[in-house]
């Protein structure tokens, strides 16, 4: 009898599609055949043949490297979003504030006795002005 390995974790496996690929694959693989072999023929008249192959070849890589890379379950672009995120978008630095709440009362007394300050001000010159009228 035929023995077939069953993973335990089903959360892992992938449904593949055609060739053995995933479509995330087959994606990827049409998109680099679409930019590497134009460029192979375009190169291979104007200079060798090693040389376009190389071109061809370089050109070709990134699309492989997205099709293929995978670290802890995520692909290649995002991880590398999380990368360009923790390198040139968020603060290198974030400092620890904590909220004081005794700043917090100390603030509000003193806007309270600000407003205190205003408010019996205005009734002193108030009654002072009707004092003046009444001379």
């Amino acid at each position: 009898m035929a023995y077939v390995p069953v993973p335990k974790d089903l959360s892992n496996v992938k449904t593949k599609v055609m060739f053995n690929l995933t479509k995330r694959q087959l994606i990827c693989f049409s998109m680099a055949l679409v930019v590497g072999l134009p460029l192979f023929f375009l190169l291979k008249d104007r200079t060798n043949t090693s040389l376009a192959s190389l071109v061809m070849i370089f050109s070709m890589l990134p699309f492989f490297m997205f099709a293929m890379y995978e670290k802890h379950g995520q692909p290649l672009e995002v991880i590398l979003k999380h990368y360009l995120a923790v390198r040139f978008l968020n603060p290198k630095q974030r400092p620890y504030r904590t909220n004081n709440f005794y700043a917090v009362i100390m603030r509000q007394a003193r806007l309270d006795k600000e407003v205190k300050h205003i408010v019996t001000g205005k009734q002193s010159n108030s009654l002072k002005r009707k004092t003046d009228k009444s001379r």
